[in-house]
């Protein structure tokens, strides 16, 4: 039994982590129907830029996230402006390929000044854990933990309560009637990818600690943050938590009771199943064939 229920407590703390590496994704995907491919890149590159702080200055990495989702805000504002604004409005397909690209760029630019080497942040808890009963709890994953749980509570608040949260709700889901009462489509799109590319840079500092990382690694993530989205459903928010959580759990079960190298088959096998059974995932709309066809 303590070993379930230590697999499960393990499970929903990095869980909570994936949600927030994913609600950025499915944030720009909700308002601006964007595939952020190069998501996994920004993880890789803040992960890089924590690592560097917390070897040259001694900052706590999780702490780090305080420096690195600000400059993630303004560099995602300003490459919605620069960059991505110019296939607004084109298929999805386009924003893929050109994300993609992006996450290409920034691999090489990584190579080049990082070096393509594991890496990975140690501070002084790295090995230590809280001891709650037979639990055992790695600090690492539960000030990780911690930390996105306050900033996914945040952007709850902005989403829920504040004229812009409304904003970009009102952009997801009726682009024409948010225009109509005033709501600016590029500038909210701008803000929405701004924010998304701040939960990355949380989620990067998060990621130095949790795991070793290379430039290339944004390609295994990339996949699990779209399997999430797409198992929660394209756009949706408490979706992408319930996906992540799904994962969480999948990754430690099958890692305590098989092999860890099967935690991802199992899965993907998760989300082949689910899709099967409800195409647009567990929490996105079904779209009717004759809105489609208007």
């Amino acid at each position: 039994m303590a070993q379930l229920i230590q697999a499960l407590v393990l499970g929903l703390l990095i869980g909570g982590v994936y949600a927030l590496m994913a609600s950025g994704l499915t944030l720009i995907f909700g308002v601006m129907h964007i595939i952020n491919i190069a998501q996994g890149a920004f993880l890789i590159v803040v992960a890089t830029f924590t690592w560097w702080l917390w070897r040259d200055t001694g900052i706590d990495p999780i702490l780090a996230s305080a420096v690195t989702a600000p400059l993630m805000f303004g560099l995602g504002w300003l490459l919605y402006r620069l960059v991505i604004s110019r296939i607004r409005g084109q298929s999805p397909s386009m924003s893929v390929l050109l994300t993609f690209g992006i996450a290409l760029v920034l691999e090489g630019i990584l190579n080049v000044v990082a070096g393509n080497k594991f890496k990975s942040a140690t501070p002084s808890y790295f090995a230590d854990s809280f001891a709650v009963g037979p639990v055992h709890l790695p600090k690492t994953q539960v000030y990780g933990f911690l930390a996105a749980v306050v900033v996914l509570a945040g952007l709850y608040v902005v989403l829920t309560y504040t004229w812009t949260g409304r904003a970009i709700r009102a952009m997801s889901q009726n682009p024409s009637a948010a225009a109509l009462v005033g709501v600016s489509p590029a500038g909210t799109a701008a803000l929405a990818f701004a924010l998304g590319s701040a939960s990355a840079g949380v989620g990067g500092s998060i990621l130095s600690v949790l795991y070793p990382f290379f430039p290339a690694s944004h390609f295994d993530w990339i996949s699990r943050l779209l399997g999430i989205v797409v198992l929660g459903g394209m756009g949706s928010l408490p979706g992408a938590l319930v996906g992540a959580l799904a994962l969480g759990l999948a990754e430690t079960l099958t890692a305590t009771y098989a092999s860890l190298r099967w935690s991802t088959l199992v899965f993907y096998l998760v989300i082949m199943v689910v899709l099967l059974l409800r195409p647009e995932g567990l929490f996105g709309a079904r779209l009717r064939e004759d809105g489609v066809a208007a």
